[in-house]
């Protein structure tokens, strides 16, 4: 798959912190291989749902998608007992003026660095049609165990989700700078 952004942008995010960037592809096609890839490839270490100002929804999958489909623009992720639904194609049963909300307008993977400019986070989100988040998918973190539990020493082979769609998604290899932070702590 090519790259469109490979560069990264600096962000400043609500709280303050410092992020990079990557925007991603947001056709049909793309978002349905990147939700697939996530959701087949990484489910067992990821964390996902609504990561907002007050609110934090980490999500862990109770096993791999029993199967994954669309329907009307919507990508289906079932887990069973369980799905989700998100629109990343053309939806048309609603109108074309709530179709446009409703679709993934911004896709980004992104990294959020510590006050030290070294990497602590990394992740995937998709925005609707109003820059309204639809998801966040909370990567593996080197500093956390798969149970969100605080590491004594990194274990970098957790970045391997990250370099695997980096490389897939944007065409980029591995970031030395992703293996240089020292740990991780909340607050």
């Amino acid at each position: 798959m090519r790259p469109t952004t490979p560069e990264h942008a600096v962000v400043r995010n609500e709280s303050g912190r410092t992020e990079h960037v990557w925007s991603l592809p947001t056709d049909e096609a793309t978002l349905l291989d990147l939700v697939t890839t996530v959701f087949t490839a990484h489910w067992a270490a990821i964390h996902f749902g609504v990561l907002i100002e007050g609110a934090a929804w980490e999500v862990a999958a109770p096993g791999p998608p029993r199967k994954i489909v669309m329907y009307d623009g919507y990508v289906t992720v079932d887990f069973g007992r369980w799905h989700f639904h998100l629109c990343i194609g053309e939806h048309t049963a609603s109108g074309p003026e709530l179709g446009a909300i409703r679709r993934c307008s911004r896709a980004e993977l992104y990294r959020g660095l510590g006050a030290d400019g070294n990497p602590t986070t990394w992740g995937l989100r998709l925005f609707n049609g109003r820059e309204e988040q639809q998801m966040t998918v909370m990567l593996p973190n080197p500093f956390l165990t798969h149970d969100q539990q605080i590491l004594d020493a990194p274990d970098f082979a957790h970045l391997a989700a990250w370099d695997a769609l980096r490389e897939r998604f944007l065409g980029l290899a591995p970031d030395p700078l992703d293996r240089n932070g020292r740990g991780f702590r909340h607050g």
